[in-house]
């Protein structure tokens, strides 16, 4: 039975203007939060900031040309994706959030929250790499892998702090 039998073009339009009404309701709630009255942020915090974003954009051109295999090697043989298709969505996903990072500042705390979530999300990739002792990226030893895993909560710390989430947060409690 194909999909388009269980449902005419009546149901399809309904479901679209609910989730149209949905989504404008959660965006007008959501924009409400979304501001998160940004946090003035140092020099030094916005540099941080800069570079990560800069960071996440030369990342996101690796996904898609010269560490394509190195991404490729580093994604979780559980992930019930292709291997190709996960760097490549990555990929579209760092070149947004690098885009963000830059340019969003406006909802420069929503973008660290979301940046950081991110690096959690990958995390697993690392440490996949090392359990299975994968060579990517230049860490061809044990050591290297390990050491590299110690990183993630550097860029977490920095996604947070650069963009003034973690004084929204202590603001918060």
């Amino acid at each position: 039975m194909d999909i388009s039998q269980l449902f005419d073009a009546d149901d399809a339009k309904n479901y679209i203007a609910l989730c149209y009404k949905f989504d404008l309701r959660f965006l007008n709630q959501t924009n409400k939060h979304l501001k998160m009255r940004n946090i003035p942020t140092t020099k030094t915090q916005d540099f941080f900031r800069i570079l990560l974003g800069l960071f996440m954009i030369t990342a996101a051109i690796g996904h898609f040309t010269f560490q394509r295999a190195d991404f490729q090697a580093q994604v979780p043989n559980w992930i019930p994706m292709d291997k190709d298709l996960v760097v490549i969505l990555s990929g579209v996903v760092e070149i947004a959030l690098g885009l963000s990072m830059l340019f969003l500042t406006r909802y420069k705390i929503v973008v660290g929250i979301a940046l950081a979530i991110f690096y959690v999300l990958v995390f697993p990739g690392n440490i996949a790499q090392y359990l299975n002792g994968t060579p990517a990226f230049g860490l061809d030893t044990d050591q290297a892998r390990l050491i590299r895993l110690f990183f993630q909560p550097v860029l977490i710390f920095l996604a947070l702090w650069s963009t003034g989430a973690i004084g929204y947060f202590r603001r918060k409690v």
